[in-house]
């Protein structure tokens, strides 16, 4: 068993993943006759794993998903309208290294939200840095910091980050400066970072919802558009599918039996 003072020495070194698993690998070395080589491998190996553990798990955390969902979780087809091919290139991450964008239009419950958090967690796994925000809360942000001068320090915050999600643009009333705001993020990421933005509405629809600056909206358009796979998702909402099973599998009425 591994004495406490050693324990204290691999922790004061941050080796806390040797530390965690050395009693274990000193039996298999016994058990297993390793070498002292295939003894010390297996503790770097050990280390190693934890620390890429950690640092996925912070990734993750700075990330602000609303929840964690995975690409093999999604029943592709309930919507068979959805372009597997599609999504299953995208969570290459091909797409972030390229500097392009993904464009989502669906109605609300058809399974954007899922597509898009699972594409955000396969980036993470690979390395890239990610922010989750939701478009009404993005705009609330930069409004605050525009009226608290802190607007320039957003905007390069949001502009530096490798992948920016963007969900439900259209969901909410957005600010009358919408599309002047969102043009002056996506500008700046043009062509140099990689955004996702999610929408129940069409793109025809986007002049109204963004406002009356039509030049900024065209210009917004023109940009994303440029440089971003679009995924058109049409079909029944998985929400209600879910509730109207919830529904079927309740207890109809009375009381149960108790013996």
């Amino acid at each position: 068993m591994i004495s406490s003072e050693l324990e204290r020495k691999l922790r004061t070194l941050r080796l806390s993943g040797m530390a965690q698993v050395m009693d274990v690998r000193i039996q298999q070395a016994v058990s297993s006759r390793l070498s002292h080589l295939e003894f010390f491998e297996l503790l770097v190996e050990d280390e190693l794993t934890r620390r890429r553990d950690r640092l996925l798990e912070q990734r993750l955390r700075q990330a602000d998903l609303p929840e964690r969902k995975r690409l093999e979780d999604f029943n592709f087809d309930f919507n068979p309208s959805i372009n597997r091919k599609q999504i299953f290139d995208l969570a290459t991450c091909r797409f972030i290294a390229e500097h392009r964008g993904w464009l989502l239009i669906g109605q609300t419950g058809v399974g954007k939200s899922h597509l898009i958090i699972a594409i955000a967690m396969c980036a993470v796994q690979a390395g890239y840095r990610v922010l989750y925000r939701s478009a009404f809360d993005l705009l609330e942000d930069i409004a605050e910091a525009t009226a608290t001068g802190e607007r320039r320090q957003y905007v390069a915050g949001m502009t530096s980050v490798p992948l920016l999600i963007l969900e439900d643009l259209g969901l909410r009333k957005v600010p009358p400066t919408a599309a002047e705001d969102l043009l002056e993020i996506l500008h700046r990421r043009y062509q140099k970072t990689s955004t996702i933005i999610s929408s129940n509405r069409p793109l025809e629809d986007w002049g109204t919802m963004l406002g009356s600056d039509t030049a900024a909206t065209s210009a917004l358009l023109d940009r994303f558009v440029h440089t971003s796979d679009l995924t058109m998702i049409k079909g029944k909402s998985y929400r209600i599918h879910e509730r109207q099973n919830r529904e079927k599998t309740k207890p109809k009425g009375g009381t149960s039996d108790k013996g």
